[in-house]
């Protein structure tokens, strides 16, 4: 299906975007750019989901979005979800065609005709006595009549169009599923953009960090205290930091024009981004009771339901191909060779149509139906199989980087003990700046850690929010400020 290749393109892109974002602390992060002609051409590519339809015009000023307005953009504006309304609109028309074929079909003519005729060709080649006939005759003839045909009886016309219902509504629940994905790729986009702006201020403090080093050793060299090596060594982490700045601030605006492309906003347009998205541990749910909630929630799944469904459906119209069909016809009309002498007419009929022989035609009809049925009832149960698989992939990521954070966050803090501690001991001459710079680029490492598993854990929670179809129902609750709990959707 379309929509599930879309989603696990935005999967992918959301799995590989962290490791583009990530900076090694201690050492300058090169420029990403494409290094070969196949890198080149796959840059092009793009999936639905990571576009949108432009609207607006640049405003002035910088525009504040909260995870609500870019989720309510998103769901708008971008391009997946306008091809997956247009393919639930083309879903609906072929339902009123399939309908189309049990209604009644009223037509309407009004015939005018001015005709001359050879009567020697029409087989009029005899003579009458006391009549004389020319080799032509030329006559008018007028005719307005009411038609109407209705199939009685055709089950092969009814179970279409009773497919073509459950069609509608798998299109409809895709359409659902294509609105998570939106909701997938707003949310991993926003977060991208919180975590390269956190990167960015964690380089500007360790810059600041490298700048006072820097000063100090000059000052001590200066004095006489310590050799030109512990300049030299300070001027180049300044360096380093000074590159990893730049890194940042780099990847933060290829993040924001990610963002506003999602959100189909100019990719000029100065945002500020004002929810922060906080750690937020999630309330414990049973494994037992989300798989429940998934299989009631995830419109990809009850799409597949109603594709079962139709599958079937269309298997019993292929086989009702050999039960005869029952219809009836009539017209009303007046005709004359002008008003003055034009008489009423009618016609009424009613025909048994049997099918005895159609060249194998049905039997074609039922093979290619059933092997449709059981193709989609091994996708179904294929996806029952990995909806179980990413509830419980997605709990474990959850409960595993809430750990990471709460780690990462204690070892920011000692990470920014040991360089003050460091600092000291270099300032009183106890050692050399190797040990500074080298808690340094430990509490940078601390840093990226802790943003890196702050990312890690709000884009899981969201993970889990779709993996249990819930992901557009509790995606601003996931990421505000106070969380509320998963409850199980109405039915």
């Amino acid at each position: 299906m379309q929509v599930r290749h879309f989603l696990a393109l935005a999967l992918c892109l959301v799995i590989v975007a962290p490791a583009s974002a990530q900076q090694l602390a201690g050492q300058a992060s090169a420029i990403q750019v494409p290094q070969s002609l196949d890198q080149l051409l796959a840059a092009g590519q793009q999936s639905p989901f990571s576009g949108s339809v432009p609207t607006g015009e640049l405003k002035n000023g910088v525009l504040e979005l909260s995870v609500d307005d870019a989720l309510t953009r998103g769901l708008k504006y971008n391009l997946g979800i306008v091809l997956s309304g247009q393919t639930t609109a083309v879903a609906r028309a072929d339902r009123l065609k399939d309908l189309s074929n049990i209604l009644p079909h009223l037509d309407g003519n009004l015939h005018e005709a001015a005709i001359k005729a050879s009567l020697p060709a029409e087989g009029f080649n005899f003579s009458i006595p006391g009549i004389k006939l020319g080799p032509g005759i030329k006559f008018t003839n007028a005719d307005a009549r009411v038609s109407l045909t209705e199939d009685l009886f055709d089950l092969h016309a009814i179970q279409n169009a009773r497919a073509a219902n459950s069609k509608v509504k798998a299109a409809e629940f895709n359409f659902r599923s294509a609105r998570e994905t939106v909701t997938l790729a707003v949310a991993a986009s926003y977060l991208l953009v919180i975590s390269a702006e956190s990167q960015v201020e964690a380089a500007e403090a360790e810059l600041k960090t490298a700048e006072a080093l820097q000063t100090l050793a000059n000052d001590r060299e200066n004095a006489g205290l310590t050799p030109n090596v512990d300049t030299l060594r300070a001027r180049v982490e300044y360096q380093v930091r000074r590159q990893n700045l730049i890194e940042a601030h780099n990847n933060l605006a290829k993040q924001r024009i990610t963002l506003l492309r999602v959100l189909g906003l100019p990719v000029h347009q100065q945002i500020k981004l004002v929810t922060r998205a906080a750690y937020k541990p999630l309330p414990n749910i049973g494994e037992e009771t989300a798989l429940k909630m998934a299989l009631a929630g995830r419109p990809d799944y009850l799409s597949l339901e109603q594709q079962v469904k139709a599958a079937e459906l269309m298997k019993k119209s292929a086989q009702a191909e050999r039960i005869p069909s029952l219809g009836v016809s009539g017209d009303y009309g007046v005709i004359g060779t002008h008003p003055s002498n034009a008489f009423a007419t009618w016609t009424v009929g009613a025909g048994l149509r049997i099918p005895i022989f159609e060249g194998r035609k049905t039997e074609g009809d039922i093979h290619e139906a059933d092997a449709k049925l059981k193709q989609v009832r091994a996708q179904r149960d294929d996806l029952r199989g990995r909806i179980e698989q990413d509830v419980a992939d997605a709990m474990l990521d959850v409960n595993a980087a809430a750990e990471q954070v709460e780690v990462a966050a204690t070892t920011v803090q000692l990470a920014e003990q040991t360089l003050a501690e460091s600092k000291d001991r270099f300032s009183n001459g106890v050692t050399n700046n190797i040990e500074v710079i080298q808690a340094q680029e430990a509490m940078a490492n601390a840093h990226q850690q802790y943003i890196g598993s702050l990312y890690a854990h709000n884009i899981a929670k969201v993970l889990l929010s779709r993996a249990l179809g819930m992901a557009e129902q509790t995606l601003r609750t996931v990421l505000d400020e106070a969380a509320a709990p998963f409850a199980v959707p109405a039915q």
